[in-house]
């Protein structure tokens, strides 16, 4: 099996392109090739395929842990790179068709990669998170003690903590396994630093802290501008690099726009 190994802003992929080999792998495969220390090492594993809606490809996520998630931010763009250097691109522009429905990519001819990801979520019915909110945050008991967040969905279900600017490994997981969001979340802390810049560590479910978290950047710009902390546009720092996040309010698409990095191609 052949396979690529990308990475945006340290936050690191293997990428396999099914439509050119065929891929019967189970759940403990996955785990395999994710662990760092007996396998490839990666955060997340994207899979692309072919795609009959008009759409570039088709692709699916998995984390470390081997479940299925909806959505990557850091990884569409790598996604992106890979296609666009193949030549699949149209005039620079990608559309990925995946589970949380279609994503249109620009490639920039700075190497960065913007892309539209669609109008964030508050519906707590749509994260699904089993609160409801106060002022539009909640505040969550946990084991470590109250928190108060902010919810979002970028297809995939995000818990903003906007009182604790500190990353905790331990409250994070906490939060992403919490009860209140019944398919689990990712839990990010978010600094706010000025309206134009905040910095973000994210404890991404199904695979713990990560250098960067796309959608996790996102989610975070999404919930500290509609509590009026943030601009339209935001600088997001995060351990890994940064990545710029463009969105102008309710019922407006969300944008990111950030690198993507190849790092070696290999086999299986």
């Amino acid at each position: 099996m052949e396979f690529h190994k990308m990475h945006g802003l340290g936050n690191d992929f293997i990428v396999i392109d099914s439509r050119h080999q065929d891929l019967a792998l189970a759940t403990c495969d996955w785990q395999q090739m994710a662990n760092r220390r007996e396998g490839i090492g990666c955060d997340q594993i994207l899979v692309l395929a072919d795609d009959d809606t008009g759409a570039t490809a088709a692709y699916q996520v998995w984390n470390a842990d081997g479940t299925a998630v909806e959505q990557c931010g850091n990884g569409i763009r790598c996604l992106a790179m890979y296609l666009n250097d193949r030549g699949e691109g149209n005039d620079g522009k990608i559309t990925l068709s995946g589970p949380a429905g279609n994503i249109h990519i620009e490639c920039m001819d700075d190497g960065f990669y913007r892309v539209n990801m669609g109008q964030p979520s508050f519906d707590g019915n749509n994260l699904p998170v089993h609160m409801k909110p106060q002022n539009g945050l909640f505040p969550l008991d946990t084991a470590s003690g109250s928190v108060l967040i902010g919810a979002a969905s970028m297809g995939n279900p995000h818990a903003v903590i906007v009182d604790r600017p500190d990353f905790d490994a331990q409250l994070g997981a906490e939060i992403s396994s919490h009860p209140a969001f019944p398919d689990g979340c990712n839990a990010g802390f978010a600094n706010v630093i000025n309206r134009g810049e905040i910095s973000l560590e994210v404890f991404e479910r199904g695979t713990g802290p990560t250098l960067a978290c796309g959608t996790g950047a996102c989610a975070a710009v999404a919930v500290l501008r509609l509590i009026d902390r943030v601009d339209e546009r935001v600088v997001v720092g995060q351990p890994g690099g940064r990545l710029v996040i463009e969105w102008r309010g309710i019922g407006k698409d969300l944008w990111m726009s950030g690198p993507a990095v190849y790092v070696y191609k290999g086999q299986r």
